[in-house]
């Protein structure tokens, strides 16, 4: 049975306080693969918590080692104080509390190449949402997220776990206003393409080679005729039947794999 020393506590109330977003330098991190992404990124590992339980397995001990060398504290601990610390609800037994990647205006732009594919999340609010067009932005090839202002947070660890690891990798500027990252793409001769039922001209029409950002707007009302006004594209994604929208993240896929074979990616 673990002792748990009052340095292990302070470490266990410091998770709940990053799992909670009370904290904003540090992100949570939880399961074996998702942690095994955060240190082969390269993320600064704060923090190990795992369970006595876990380390006992083969293929986790491994990670384990590797975890506690780059980790600065680390505890183990049982598996119901684990559960306590656990954002899911089958406690996956470890758990690290990691770096933030940076994710302003300067550091997004510098690690942007010379024909950018971007996609700008605008005040989508269901994390998981944000974290499965993360994912499918790094698959098809785009170049950076930008996650406006009231858009779910990309490091949230229902997000994180929904990018499995893309969010760790993917360059992405959060909590930029509308009008700051439309002006920001006109500034850098990057088109802005919103997708949206009004467009006039499917998604096809679009010259996805050059300079793009595709802009998607709130899963409920989408955006509004003035967002639509300031950006320089609008298209729209053919639909049969009787359905009249797609699932944001889905329709993002749909455009950004078409974009990807344009580009021959």
């Amino acid at each position: 049975m673990n002792l748990i020393t009052s340095r292990d506590n302070s470490l266990l109330r410091r998770a709940r306080a990053v799992r909670d977003g009370k904290i904003d330098d540090a992100v949570f991190v939880e399961g074996l693969k998702l942690c095994e992404e955060a240190l082969n990124s390269g993320l600064q590992i704060e923090s190990l918590i795992y369970s006595d339980q876990l380390a006992r397995k083969d293929k986790a001990s491994h990670l384990i080692d590797r975890l506690e060398r780059a980790a600065a504290k680390r505890a183990s601990v049982s598996e119901k104080l684990l559960a306590s610390v656990s954002y899911t609800k089958t406690p996956q037994g470890i758990v690290v509390l990691a770096a933030r990647p940076a994710h302003d205006e300067e550091t997004f732009a510098a690690k942007q190449p010379k024909s950018p594919l971007l996609i700008m999340l605008h005040e989508i609010n269901n994390p998981v949402n944000v974290g499965a067009i993360i994912r499918t932005a790094e698959a098809a090839g785009a170049t950076g997220i930008i996650a406006t202002a009231k858009t779910a947070d990309p490091f949230s660890p229902k997000a994180l776990r929904g990018a499995m690891g893309s969010a760790f990798r993917l360059p992405i500027w959060s909590g930029a206003e509308y009008a700051e990252a439309v002006a920001w793409c006109k500034s850098q001769r990057i088109n802005s393409v919103i997708a949206d039922i009004s467009g006039h001209v499917t998604y096809t029409a679009v010259n996805w080679t050059k300079p793009n950002a595709l802009i998607v707007g709130r899963e409920s009302t989408g955006l509004t005729s003035e967002e639509i006004a300031a950006a320089d594209e609008v298209v729209r994604i053919p639909m049969r039947g009787s359905a009249e929208s797609l699932n944001v993240a889905v329709a993002a896929g749909v455009i950004l794999y078409h974009a990807a074979a344009q580009r021959g990616q």
